[in-house]
């Protein structure tokens, strides 16, 4: 006899297949396998109790601070552990109880729905400008248009072109001065098409610049203002584009000038989720969501976003995740840009992990690798 420990990340299905087990049983079996850890915070102190006692009747459990039981507090900070099978039951066990719980059923229920299938897909990123942090990302009309095909080949699925730095501190320009960088490079894409190639996304929150890259073959807006102008939001819905929404807090000009929050994961969530609902009350049916890391944020900020993306899951949008050789890097480990293409790997895999399907990047060969090692180790 021998006993083997599993990794966590392994496709259990598979395993159970081959096992030999029935279709009924692999799916029950699948759920008891992944676990959640949800912290629920301000929780009345009478629903910590019932949920406490729930969760132990069906197997998991439900961490509380030591006075609980005697109700020492009105309200209390606890953590669910529980399968998926656990929080499924769950999620129809609380609606019948008191104390706020129906609201916590709803939220069991969501989580337990994720969709978690999303295909990884590479973003290449073209700047038509001289003043972005990384000059291997600058590009002018023919020789942008040789850069992207070269992205394509190497298997970038999108493309993301934009005219203007957003980097911290950068030179706020026009919108005609915008336009006058990127239309050239627009028009050849359009003449070319090669938009039939590849998905074509335009990085931008000018309306003027926006419709220039609708009319010429692209069918996604990434927005770092995350659709705050409703000008963008009707173009997005006329020309039916998908759209990125992307949390900042402050501007470009101002966003890394102590930025602070009180919980940055619930307000970049509330924020997101607000500007998500906007989107579909425009007419918008593709919604890709971004944290926004580096924008507005500190580095242990950025490190909770990446290492708990998964939560935000829960808006029913893929993540686009983008670090690409960004100074979180150096406040890590000290490098220049150039030399910060292996701490951008490995937080795009880790982004990956925990639930982006997107990375934005200035290096596809690299990334494109990176992936397919990844999706190897996770099919074993």
């Amino acid at each position: 006899m021998q006993v083997q420990k599993l990794s966590h990340e392994i496709d259990i299905k598979r395993y159970l297949q081959d096992l030999g087990v029935d279709g009924g049983g692999i799916s029950i079996l699948a759920s008891k396998s992944k676990h959640h850890i949800l912290y629920i915070k301000d929780l009345h102190v009478g629903a910590a109790n019932i949920l406490k006692q729930d969760a132990l009747s069906i197997g998991a459990d439900l961490a509380v601070p030591r006075g609980t039981v005697i109700a020492a507090v009105p309200k209390v900070d606890c953590i669910l552990i529980a399968t998926q099978k656990e929080l499924e039951h769950l999620a129809k066990k609380e609606l019948a109880q008191p104390f706020g719980l129906k609201a916590i059923a709803q939220e069991f229920k969501a989580i337990a729905k994720q969709k978690t299938n999303y295909k990884m897909r590479v973003m290449g990123i073209i700047n038509a400008n001289d003043d972005s942090f990384f000059s291997g990302s600058r590009f002018v009309s023919n020789e942008a248009i040789v850069k992207i095909e070269q992205m394509i080949a190497d298997g970038a699925e999108i493309i993301d072109i934009g005219g203007v730095s957003s980097r911290p501190g950068a030179d706020k320009i026009s919108a005609k001065e915008e336009l006058s960088r990127v239309e050239p490079i627009y028009k050849l894409i359009k003449e070319q098409e090669l938009y039939k190639k590849a998905i074509f996304s335009c990085d931008s929150y000018e309306p003027s610049v926006i419709q220039k890259a609708l009319e010429s073959g692209f069918t996604m807006v990434n927005d770092i203002t995350g659709l705050e102008n409703d000008e963008v939001a009707q173009l997005c819905a006329k020309y039916k584009a998908s759209v990125v929404i992307m949390h900042m807090q402050g501007t470009p000009q101002t966003m890394q000038t102590n930025p602070s929050y009180r919980d940055v994961i619930i307000e970049v969530y509330e924020y997101l989720e607000q500007q998500v609902q906007k989107a579909k009350d425009f007419g918008i049916e593709e919604i890709f969501i971004d944290v926004g890391i580096g924008f507005g944020k500190t580095l242990e900020d950025n490190l909770l976003l990446i290492k708990h993306l998964e939560h935000f899951k829960r808006l029913g949008c893929e993540i686009l995740v983008g670090v690409s050789r960004k100074s979180m890097i150096d406040k890590i480990s000290p490098s220049t840009v150039e030399e910060r293409l292996s701490g951008t790997l490995t937080i795009h895999l880790e982004a990956l992990r925990n639930g982006a399907s997107v990375v934005r990047v200035h290096d596809v060969p690299e990334h494109i690798q990176a992936i397919k090692v990844q999706e190897a180790l996770r099919r074993v």
